[in-house]
């Protein structure tokens, strides 16, 4: 079966083609978070390169999140129409998922962070298991400071990767046992989407285009002004 795989949940968006003889090709880019504006070429450009037509995906994966709440409208927004179009199903895949699996081979105690803006990041926890990583938390919101105290609480040996790691790796300089990931490893990638969700879809784990929702954590920023903007109009 052939997967297309998108990634907008964060400042970088990309799509990848794959199926069973692995990743086919992949397409990322990082700057300007001009999610709408590339997507859908960088899709009509991947699929020409790789000699795949768009009527011979059999499942559309998707980035559900957490992450930037414009970026993550635009890739299931995308998702849903392409799969309704296709006649296909979805899978949905966490951004922190997405960023574990690529370290899944550390022996220490993997937390990927994403940056979620004012002051907060997403993040979970995650242990090595054969074949991938295991999620031992919830997915979680809340400010560096909450982190680092998670962070230092359980007494291990932590990875801890992503833009939101990056960001405010200074806020963790008194968790003594912690490693940084590298920049490459810094957003969700669709290679590891399609690699993520190939098994799922080999055991036919899929939701209809309809069910697919954003996983947000917590409200978008224009909905949070709502009660300040009434206040004024009033």
């Amino acid at each position: 079966m052939i997967i297309l795989g998108l990634e907008t949940a964060t400042q970088q968006v990309g799509c990848a083609i794959g199926g069973h003889e692995g990743v086919l090709g992949s397409f990322h880019a990082a700057r300007g978070r001009r999610h709408v504006e590339t997507l859908a070429p960088s899709i009509n450009f991947l699929c020409r390169q790789v000699g795949i037509d768009l009527d011979d995906v059999g499942a559309i994966a998707v980035d559900i999140g957490p992450g930037l709440f414009t970026g993550l409208r635009v890739g299931v927004a995308t998702a849903k129409a392409m799969a309704q179009a296709l006649r296909v199903p979805t899978i949905g895949v966490s951004s922190l998922d997405l960023l574990a699996f690529p370290v899944r081979y550390t022996s220490r105690l993997i937390v990927p962070v994403v940056d979620a803006r004012r002051g907060e990041v997403f993040y979970a926890f995650y242990r090595q298991v054969p074949r991938g990583a295991q999620r031992l938390s919830p997915y979680q919101v809340g400010s560096p400071d909450d982190l680092a105290s998670e962070l230092l609480a359980t007494g291990e040996e932590c990875l801890v990767l992503g833009d939101g790691a990056l960001r405010y790796a200074s806020m963790f300089d008194d968790v003594a046992r912690i490693e940084f990931g590298e920049r490459g490893n810094a957003y969700p990638s669709a290679t590891a989407l399609v690699e993520l969700a190939h098994p799922r879809a080999m055991r036919e784990e899929f939701s209809p285009p309809w069910e697919l929702q954003p996983l947000y954590l917590r409200r978008p920023d224009a909905e949070l002004k709502w009660p300040e903007r009434w206040g004024r109009a009033s």
